[in-house]
């Protein structure tokens, strides 16, 4: 008897928490499909609005991840008042209700509706992964809980690749709007104007009168193809709703003991966690940068469309799937702190041949630096919160509180794009190649985290 209760509490899911482990990974990929299909509408809006620029179009970016900025500590008190159920139901309530709201920004046809649409979103998104993350930790031992929230993140790139496959080929294949304005800089180029001067050019091209009604009529097509899947994700997160709220999920507990004051300061003295934090930061940011931009070096560098570019991004995300299993395993037997800075190594030399290359070469290595950062999220999340017993929940939101990296990173690489080169001397850069130089550093940060964090270990041992 002794040795099959020791034998339980060793596994990975113990077994009275197999169904709500599987319900509550069902959203790990709900919300990898929100962040996988919203990466490419960058370029998608950057197409259809001649108005705006890359800076401006990486707002989309922008607002997404800053709704997880906004509502983090917020998510992380909720849950800490009531339960984890609670604040999965508000998640996925504030997700359906953002989404949804694409049908009023795509009447407007107002590209920053769009944005507040996804801000709205993303607060869904926040509680969800606030709650939902330290709520896979706490099922079972914790000596297993890093590598039962690698499995479980294991199923977001599930999602992410359908958001992948949905906005590849029923959004950007159907797009009017790269058409549209081929034609239109080819007549007027036709006219003698240079191509510096394009985009000054097309912006009164759709102004004059005689091109009005066409532009207006390849806008309103365009908005409603990128409409329609979120209004159709939108009826299927209410769904979840549903069937979340008359699911049975234990409440592991509440810790309306703990101040949130006194955590945190708790926290802040853990040097384990603000690393984390940190790291996470960054991560995010080189992830976000790496899978939206993908399709601008693509595009630049090797002279693909959008949709051929997308192809590319829908590889990286298949050999980021394979690779989190395949991490996931190798954790059984290797210690995540080590891993994570091998991994980290690696991303950063893949991300240097990127910028330097500039060619299909250089895609293909940014296609494998996807396999590098599979690891990274949930190892960061599980190391960061070793040991941190009732502060997790505000620990958590401090990590998720971190994704605003991908809110900020992108819009840098949207200036760097802005800028049309670089030029260092030795090399001449494109400006879609120059923006992966912050992802670079990105891994500089991973890699000295989990360097830092494995020497701590070692110490502590």
């Amino acid at each position: 008897m002794a040795d099959t209760q020791a034998k339980a509490a060793t596994r990975v899911i113990p077994p009275q928490f197999i169904f709500p482990f599987v319900l509550t990974t069902t959203l790990f990929a709900l919300w990898g499909f929100a962040n996988d299909i919203t990466n490419p509408m960058v370029a998608a809006f950057k197409n259809i609005f001649v108005e705006i620029n890359n800076t401006q179009s990486s707002l989309v970016q922008f607002a997404f991840y800053g709704g997880y900025a906004t509502m983090a500590i917020p998510a992380a008190l909720f849950i800490r008042k009531y339960s984890y159920k609670s604040g999965l139901l508000l998640g996925l309530a504030l997700y359906s209700v953002g989404a949804l709201m694409f049908l009023p920004a795509a009447i407007t046809q107002n590209f920053y509706w769009f944005p507040v649409s996804l801000y709205i979103l993303t607060f869904g998104l926040a509680f969800l992964e606030t709650t939902a993350n330290p709520y896979i930790l706490s099922m079972g031992d914790p000596a297993t809980a890093t590598r039962r929230l690698n499995l479980a993140q294991a199923f977001n790139p599930m999602g992410s690749l359908l958001g992948m496959v949905v906005a590849s080929k029923l959004v950007l294949r159907n797009l009017q709007a790269e058409k549209y304005f081929a034609a239109a800089s080819e007549a007027l180029r036709g006219q003698g104007v240079a191509k510096e001067a394009l985009p000054e050019a097309l912006k009164a091209y759709v102004a004059d009168p005689a091109n009005q009604a066409s532009y207006a009529a390849m806008k309103t097509h365009d908005i409603a193809i990128i409409r329609d899947p979120y209004v159709i994700l939108g009826l299927v997160v209410a769904v979840f709703f549903l069937v979340f709220l008359f699911s049975k999920i234990p409440a592991q507990g509440r810790t309306d003991h703990i101040h949130p004051l006194e955590s945190a300061k708790r926290l802040f003295r853990n040097r384990n966690w603000v690393g984390g934090v940190v790291a996470q930061t960054f991560y995010v940011a080189a992830q976000i940068t790496c899978w939206t931009y993908i399709i601008q070096y693509a595009g630049k560098n090797c002279g693909f469309t959008a949709e051929r570019a997308q192809d590319w991004n829908i590889a990286a995300m298949l050999l980021f799937l394979s690779s989190r299993f395949i991490c996931t395993f190798l954790l059984k037997y290797l210690n995540a702190s080590r891993l994570l800075t091998v991994l980290a190594v690696a991303g950063g030399l893949l991300t240097a041949l990127t910028i330097l290359l500039q060619n299909v070469t250089g895609l293909v290595c940014l296609v494998g630096v996807s396999g590098c950062m599979s690891l990274m999220f949930p190892t960061i999340y599980g190391i960061a919160l070793d040991g941190l017993d009732e502060d997790a929940k505000i620990g958590s939101a401090g990590l998720i509180f971190a994704i605003v990296g991908g809110a900020l990173m992108p819009m840098g690489a949207g200036w760097f794009i802005d800028q049309g080169t670089l030029d260092l001397g030795c090399v001449r850069l494109t400006g879609e190649s120059a923006a992966f130089l912050l992802p670079l550093l990105s891994f500089v940060v991973i890699a000295a985290f989990g360097w830092l964090s494995l020497r701590a270990k070692r110490a502590h041992s």
